[in-house]
């Protein structure tokens, strides 16, 4: 995936207005584009129902013509279960009508009174309308509608009709020519993208169809757990017609937001006509409203983002875009159409950008996520991103892996010149943060203050926080021989971080490892201590320090002739001599902390 700055510089005005062109026809064209995009979708909907019926011996025109049947057999049962109760709880209506009208007074008197409160605390505003205008204008609509025709209202009804049954039969042929011409269809995509593009194409297509397969089949299992779970629990709230409002629940749930309030406003009135107090209709309000918040805000962006690869936000942001462009349809088919998107965002580098933005998971690794967070101080989230790895496996393979990685590319930043100082300030202190947090030294936090990260690296530091507490040597030298192990520096940032973090990372393997800074001072040496350290480690030198660091490896081997020493070499640092040059001097040349603890293991001392 490109880098951000990739992105930022693709942002042209060529690319605004081509954006603004595509919007502006996807507005204007939408009494086009509604229905192919509606019978392309269903036509990816149906290609798994196909693929099995096929496999099974049946040609593509039989195969379609099964799977239509059985959709349509699956449509009409559900609306004639739905006409059924529906035709049972109108039969009941009658005798729950005075509770109605009872239940629409109280609410219209609630209603008024504050506004008459208001009007009597204002009296010198005068009524909009005579007394008795009210009536008036109710009896004269009424005369107004038996004056109107009959022939009128049957036009007025056919052309309201017309219009969605016309657009139904026209996605209805467009779906079987797109299911009848689809190995044709993708014949000529792939043949529109180019030879040398027909695996990329092909699995593109492949994607969709498997995204949107996928989204409608979690969406069919999370409104029909919803339409059981609150017909179930009207059913034992006493609720008749449970299981009515149980399956219109459900089918409501596929138009996006809007259907869900139209359930729980019909479930919510009928409650109060068959109940003469309000209990039962409050309840029933609650009970759907808790419901569906928690189906809406945890088990749908989940459920939805993880079967099509969108972030939960993402599957929000295309319902606000869609319903807003093609309205209730668009609202309907706002996640597969997005889910195309990102798909053709994956294949095609041209769209990549809506793939990192609306794609579930972005390329970050998680040395960029801390390089990140550190540049801004957000020590929080890196730890929360850092325990987990823990409990699965070491410190040493966190820094193996998420810290030095993320150090090395804060480091070729600051060598171009790119951070800023409150950029390195912030960087230090999360750093050293991090480490404390993740291998204490058991300072408490007023010592901690004592040693400004502004003054001294990080590495000295953090060295600073565990001699504060542990001593100069960190530790008792009334120990066994051959039981220490060195990690060694010269005194800069870089090398004395490296140092400290390996020993921390050996300390946290029950290691007795301490880190210290050459040259150490004649009066702090003690030849005969030296036969307690078993292992020596010394980061690897840069190009510009390889002199003086065999200066300081020579010296080593001189005082420690006993202990086994060897130098760790990040992998993603480039600024190093060959290991030719290196080798001669060391024992051993290390990749990484975990080949470390292997190398320190038990029995190699």
């Amino acid at each position: 995936m490109s880098s951000p700055s990739s992105l930022a510089a693709r942002v042209s005005a060529n690319s605004v207005v081509t954006i603004s062109c595509v919007l502006a026809l996807l507005y204007f064209g939408r009494d086009v584009l509604q229905p192919v995009a509606l019978a392309a979708i269903l036509s990816l909907l149906l290609a798994p129902m196909l693929q099995v019926l096929g496999r099974f011996g049946l040609r593509r025109l039989p195969a379609m013509l099964v799977t239509l049947a059985l959709a349509g057999v699956c449509v009409v049962g559900t609306a004639t279960v739905l006409a059924t109760q529906l035709l049972r709880v109108s039969e009941d209506l009658p005798q729950y009508r005075a509770a109605i009208q009872i239940k629409i007074d109280q609410v219209r008197t609630a209603v008024e009174r504050p506004f008459a409160h208001m009007q009597d605390s204002f009296g010198h505003i005068s009524p909009l309308a005579p007394q008795g205008a009210e009536g008036q204008d109710v009896a004269a609509a009424g005369q107004n509608l038996a004056a109107v025709p009959r022939t009128d209202l049957l036009s007025d009804l056919t052309s309201k009709v017309w219009g969605p049954l016309g657009e139904t039969g026209l996605v209805l042929v467009l779906l079987i020519f797109m299911v009848l011409e689809h190995e044709s269809l993708q014949d000529r995509l792939i043949r529109l993208a180019g030879q040398r593009e027909i695996g990329r194409t092909a699995r593109a297509l492949a994607d969709a169809a498997q995204g949107v397969a996928r989204f409608f089949f979690s969406q069919f299992v999370v409104n029909a757990a919803f339409g059981i779970a609150i017909g179930l629990s009207l059913w034992a709230m006493g609720l008749s017609h449970a299981v009515l409002w149980g399956t219109l629940s459900a089918v409501l749930r596929f138009v996006p937001y809007l259907g869900a309030l139209v359930a729980g406003a019909l479930i919510a009135g009928f409650a109060a006509a068959v109940d003469p107090g309000w209990q039962l209709a409050l309840s029933c309000l609650l009970l759907f409203g808790v419901l569906e918040l928690l189906v809406a805000n945890v088990v749908e962006p989940n459920v939805y983002g993880h079967s099509t690869g969108l972030s939960p936000l993402a599957v929000m942001v295309s319902a606000l875009f869609w319903g807003t462009l093609w309205g209730p349809i668009g609202l309907l088919m706002s996640t597969p159409l997005t889910v195309c998107l990102v798909v053709a965002g994956r294949h095609v580098p041209a769209l990549e950008w809506l793939a990192i933005l609306l794609g579930q998971a972005p390329d970050v690794t998680g040395a960029q996520r801390f390089y990140q967070r550190a540049l801004n101080g957000d020590t929080g989230a890196i730890l929360r991103d850092a325990r987990p790895f823990l409990r699965r496996t070491s410190l040493a393979r966190y820094c193996d892996q998420v810290l030095l990685p993320g150090l090395a590319l804060a480091g070729a930043e600051i060598r171009a010149e790119l951070i800023d100082a409150s950029q390195r300030e912030h960087l230090r202190r999360t750093v050293a943060e991090v480490a404390e947090a993740l291998a204490p030294s058991g300072v408490t936090r007023a010592k901690r203050c004592q040693v400004s990260l502004l003054d001294a690296n990080v590495g000295a530091h953090l060295r600073h926080l565990r001699e504060a507490r542990l001593g100069r040597w960190q530790g008792s030298l009334d120990v066994p021989q051959r039981s220490i192990i060195l990690c060694v520096s010269r005194a800069t940032e870089r090398e004395e971080l490296v140092s400290e973090l390996l020993a921390r990372a050996l300390r946290e393997a029950s290691h007795d490892a301490r880190s210290v800074v050459v040259p150490i001072p004649p009066e702090e040496q003690d030849p005969d201590k030296a036969d307690l350290v078993s292992t020596l480690f010394i980061p690897y030198p840069t190009r510009e320090s390889l002199p003086e660091w065999i200066v300081v490896v020579d010296e080593l081997r001189a005082n420690l002739p006993q202990a086994l020493l060897a130098t760790i070499r990040p992998t993603l640092e480039d600024d190093f001599p060959a290991q030719a040059s290196v080798q001669p001097h060391v024992d051993m040349v290390l990749r990484s902390f975990e080949e470390a603890l292997a190398f320190v293991a038990p029995g190699r001392s």
